[in-house]
């Protein structure tokens, strides 16, 4: 079906599709394209600005690497999809590879999580950290590497420019000025200690800070020191100074390396031990805020080159373009990607003095090193679900285990929790919580029934994963229930056990209840299988109690006494100091409410019902 070519530096395979013939058919439009193969089986998904550009650099006679060139031995068919803009592009080829689940396409999946500081539009404007969708009249600076580099630099702003933190629900609502403006962090625009102009000059300079002008934004404070020195206002010149101080400390920190306000991302793949990492780390005006490892979640052949390319194109869609961008790795196929991924220009280079090649053996070193811990922790995971196997006595170990767990308060908005476990891993997209409805308050049983019914009902009708062990947060009741509701259903088969408290509750002292309900099992407390299961049980726990105490305030927060008819202000201050609190008004009778002065029994009566 295929043969190999010489290509010009590399031999290539090639199908039997007629790209040339197909080439002629594909507009210069965007869109998505799909690499189908045999059986129908997609390949790879793909977004372009220009669909026939894009297309036509897999039919080259050369192929930047092994894995993009045995992808194209495999294509029967290209399946086009042309869209009005590159945007409904990328939202149609996000949808395409969470359902199809492309072979050869390669994500990192938390690449979309990096921090931002945030100037908000608000008059007074407020410094901030940020995560996620960008909100219209908001300046965003960043991406920043980590939650640490985003505190740091607010940190330095609120020393420098002494900008407001807070909220504009405390702000609109002060009174007097907070801590932060007697220990000299901010100037107060709560309480009108500062002009709108002066607050206003105060956030121009912060934002070129974080452009990366310092120079210019030390240049400009020193002049305003010293005319307020030739006016004699020497508080105000005095307070310029230290702000010189603070920024040129800082500036001499950060440029140990690096002597310019220059935005510069590194970027390096590594590959070691048969595991490849992306790394990048970020300089932002000339000041170097740390590097993240990124690790693909698919791996079909990959290389290094493939993952820095794959990353490099996921990052820059969502996250702005740096002046220049340096890579360990060939710089052209790295350039020829950009120009599809982005319009704005960005200089791809090498290393080329000590500076740069100080940034690139920092950022590979930490890459080796996450690999590493990477290495360290897959040798723990595979011994600690080995461990599982030998103590519960499975044919194998287990690639994917649930944990289900219920809470509540005396039976008020109980919630159910599934966590999943997947070859050692917490796979947090994959959590479900389930509001339990229609039992008697505090029947754990019942809840247990509910959960089990609800989730593996679809796994009997043929959707859905089913798991290879499933933990039950409980002692021989609720495995018992469990037992019942997976035979009902016809999952019988499933490896089930229960994880019951110890005396005290007591980490290390849980017992295990297999799914007969008579076989228990005590582990020692430093048993490698123990750990697991705790790690996986405390996280049920956790998402089940997050949720309950959410439901529960939902809840609560619709039976206020405002929301009373009849009820004014003065009659709620009668009730709540009569009976104490809104506590002892939930639970007061229509008799001991009618004792309250101005509470006829007509109202009372509402009262009543209102909160039942």
């Amino acid at each position: 079906m295929s043969e190999e070519v010489q290509g010009e530096g590399r031999k290539q395979p090639r199908s039997d599709f007629d790209a040339k013939a197909f080439l002629k058919t594909v507009p210069e439009k965007p869109g998505v394209y799909r690499m189908i193969g045999a059986d129908e089986k997609v390949l790879y998904v793909g977004k372009a600005k220009n669909l026939k550009r894009r297309v036509s650099n897999y039919f080259q006679r050369t192929q930047p690497s092994p894995r993009i060139a045995m992808m194209v031995s495999q294509i029967l068919r290209v399946d086009v999809t042309p869209t009005r803009s590159e945007a409904e592009a990328l939202i149609l080829e996000n949808n395409l590879i969470k359902q199809l689940s492309p072979r050869y396409n390669i994500l990192f999946r938390d690449d979309k999580s990096y921090p931002y500081i945030c100037l908000t539009g608000d008059t007074f404007p407020r410094l901030a950290y940020h995560r996620g969708a960008f909100a219209r009249g908001a300046r965003y600076f960043g991406p920043f590497p980590n939650a640490g580099a985003v505190r740091e630099s607010i940190h330095l702003l609120q020393k420098t420019f002494r900008l407001r933190t807070c909220e504009n629900s405390v702000f609109q609502n002060r009174s007097r000025p907070c801590l932060l403006h007697q220990i000299k962090r901010c100037t107060a625009p709560c309480v009108n200690l500062i002009t709108e102009d002066d607050y206003a000059q105060d956030v121009r300079l912060a934002a070129r800070f974080l452009d990366g002008r310092a120079s210019e934004v030390i240049d400009d404070i020193t002049t305003r020191m010293n005319q307020a020195a030739e006016r004699l206002a020497f508080e105000e010149a005095a307070a310029c100074r230290d702000q010189v101080r603070v920024l040129q400390a800082v500036l001499h920190r950060q440029f140990v390396d690096s002597r310019k306000d220059e935005d510069v991302d590194i970027v390096v793949a590594v590959e070691d031990a048969g595991l490849v990492c992306v790394n990048i780390a970020m300089v932002r005006g000339g000041r170097h805020l740390g590097d993240r490892p990124q690790f693909p979640s698919t791996a079909a052949g990959l290389g290094a080159l493939d993952a820095l390319l794959a990353f490099v194109e996921q990052h820059y869609r969502d996250h702005p373009m740096p002046a220049r961008l340096l890579v360990n790795l060939p710089v052209a196929p790295v350039k020829a990607l950009l120009a599809e991924v982005s319009d704005k220009p960005c200089a791809v280079i090498g290393a080329r003095h000590a500076t740069e090649k100080a940034w690139l053996e920092m950022a590979e070193g930490n890459a080796r090193i996450a690999v590493q811990a990477r290495l360290r922790d897959t040798g723990r995971i595979e011994s600690r679900l080995e461990a599982l196997r030998e103590s519960l006595d499975l044919p194998e170990a287990p690639g994917r285990i649930e944990c289900f767990d219920i809470s509540h308060t005396m039976g008020e908005a109980t919630v159910a929790s599934c966590v999943v476990c997947e070859r050692g891993a917490m796979k947090k997209s994959e959590y479900r919580r389930y509001n339990i409805t229609g039992i008697t308050p505090g029947d754990d049983y019942a809840a247990m029934r509910q959960v089990l019914e609800r989730r593996y009902g679809k796994v009997a009708a043929g959707e859905g994963v089913c798991p290879d062990l499933i933990l039950i947060d409980g002692g021989k009741g609720q495995v018992g229930a469990a037992r019942e509701t997976l035979g009902e259903i016809g999952l019988e088969s499933v490896a089930m056990i229960g994880v019951a408290k110890g005396e005290g509750r007591k980490a290390g002292l849980e017992s295990l209840v297999a799914a007969d309900g008579q076989t228990v099992t005590r582990l020692p407390a430093d048993h490698p299988a123990l750990h697991l299961i705790q790690e996986i049980r405390d996280e049920a726990h956790r998402f089940a109690i997050t949720g309950h105490r959410a439901r529960r305030a939902k809840a609560r927060v619709g039976s206020r006494l405002e929301d009373i008819p009849g009820v004014g202000a003065t009659r709620r201050r009668k009730l709540i100091e009569t009976f104490g609190g809104l506590d002892g008004v939930r639970e007061a009778t229509v008799d001991d409410l009618c004792r309250v002065d101005g509470i006829s029994e007509q109202l009372a009566q509402r009262i009543h019902r209102h909160f039942r």
